[in-house]
């Protein structure tokens, strides 16, 4: 395995990460009543997040354009292993999402103090920081997953188009430049085409998913809803992306397949 799809299988690990984080940011503005603040600070985040997916694409289609131009096939291992690092990724966040609400809130409620992003920043890498994010290390807690109900007001519309979402989502760069190792002439066409597809999930997530997640989360602060009914949703859309992540596994080479197909007609 090259060092550059090592960085890439780092940095698909790092934004799915951040992703998954981000489900805890809607609970912290709810028990801080600072929604607007808690959303600035995890922009920081998502600043990385950002930055790290501007370097995932070129480092593998460096690595893919290596490969072609010295006749070497295609090593289906090393997609497998990022599509996985996906799934590892959105476990990990989905375990850590109580830890980071703690340590979320507590920035939300210094930054109310010092009305200054590097002074909060600094203050998590002093001694006093590093001992509360210690001490404030949980594990979740089973019953997160042991009381999930699978009825009739389980929300599987918005489950299942989440989980249609991540799939396209995590397949999409990928799949695009894999189409470039099933049709080489046409390999540039081919990794352009990832922009139309990420582009449908996108209208998925922001017409459909997060308008729902909007309104959950004003009847939560307006007292409609119970905010164990909405940390029980955010426990099922974190279920829905590893299930994503996973069908992904299924859809990649199909995806590519097609891709490579629509290049050609193109």
């Amino acid at each position: 395995m090259s060092v550059q799809i090592i960085l890439v299988i780092v940095l698909t690990f790092l934004i799915n990460l951040i992703t998954t984080l981000s489900y805890s940011v809607r609970i912290v503005g709810i028990r801080t009543g600072r929604i607007a603040v808690s959303f600035a600070l995890f922009n920081i985040l998502v600043l990385i997040s950002r930055t790290a997916n501007g370097f995932q694409a070129p480092l593998l289609a460096s690595s893919i354009e290596k490969n072609i131009k010295t006749g070497l096939d295609s090593n289906l291992t090393d997609f497998r292993l990022i599509i996985f690092s996906c799934t590892l990724a959105t476990i990990m966040g989905g375990l850590l999402i109580p830890t980071f609400q703690r340590l979320l809130s507590t920035a939300v409620n210094r930054f109310s103090i010092y009305k200054s992003v590097p002074k909060v920043i600094y203050h998590g890498f002093t001694k006093g920081g590093i001992s509360f994010i210690k001490d404030n290390f949980v594990i979740p807690d089973k019953k997160n997953i042991t009381l999930l109900e699978f009825n009739k007001d389980f929300p599987w519309r918005v489950f299942l188009m989440n989980v249609a979402a991540v799939a396209i989502i995590t397949v999409g760069v990928i799949a695009s430049l894999y189409a470039g190792y099933l049709n080489p002439d046409l390999r540039t066409t081919s990794s352009t085409l990832s922009s139309v597809i990420n582009g449908f999930a996108t209208i998925l997530m922001f017409v459909f998913i997060d308008p729902y997640l909007s309104v959950m989360t004003d009847e939560v602060v307006l007292g409609k809803c119970k905010e164990s009914h909405f940390r029980r949703f955010i426990v099922y859309m974190v279920l829905a992306r590893i299930a994503g992540t996973l069908i992904a596994q299924l859809i990649f080479i199909p995806s590519a397949k097609i891709i490579a197909y629509f290049s050609g007609m193109l």
